[in-house]
């Protein structure tokens, strides 16, 4: 019962952010509020077992700071350097793609797929697959080093700069 009543909340803040200032009674009109809420209850029954599991270390603010402050700050960075990296080596054409495993030590699924999809969103490169008993990730790159690659793995580093350290304090 608390999943879903911590889900159900989670949306429809969600939906009431997405649609701030579309209404004609303040923010938001009546109708707005009231689809809002049936969408958030609807979305709440169903993925209740999914966002909230038996622990709720997600649900400490500080996790939801320390989050926030890993997007404007080392992400938007590693983001900017990604597109500039790209930019060059769509210019120059000096590219070597490959795919390469990565095997950033998080533990848990919400660690893993934030660090997949931060990876997805830095230009260059894109998540393809994941390794479930040992929580490894393939990722396509648009640059495969020689020199940084251990067998058919390469450090983290090279791939995602410090993101995994960040997303170890989020979420583990």
């Amino acid at each position: 019962m608390i999943a879903f009543v911590i889900t159900t909340i989670i949306c429809f803040i969600i939906y009431l952010l997405l649609t701030t200032g579309s209404g004609t009674l303040g923010l938001w009109s009546i109708e707005e509020i009231l689809l809002g809420l049936i969408l958030s209850l609807i979305t709440g029954f169903v993925t209740r077992n999914i966002f909230v599991k038996k622990d709720l270390r997600m649900l400490n603010p500080v996790r939801w700071i320390i989050f926030v402050w890993y997007v404007i700050g080392p992400f938007f960075v590693g983001m900017a350097k990604a597109n500039f990296d790209v930019a060059y080596r769509v210019i120059t054409g000096k590219i070597n793609p490959g795919i390469v495993k990565i095997s950033p030590d998080l533990k848990t699924d919400l660690g893993i797929t934030l660090l997949a999809n931060s990876i997805t969103l830095t230009p260059g490169t894109l998540s393809v697959d994941i390794d479930e008993e040992k929580n490894d990730l393939y990722i396509h790159w648009i640059n495969v080093k020689e020199d940084v690659l251990k067998g058919d793995s390469v450090d983290c580093k090279y791939i995602c700069g410090n993101f995994d350290k960040w997303i170890r304090r989020i979420a583990e």
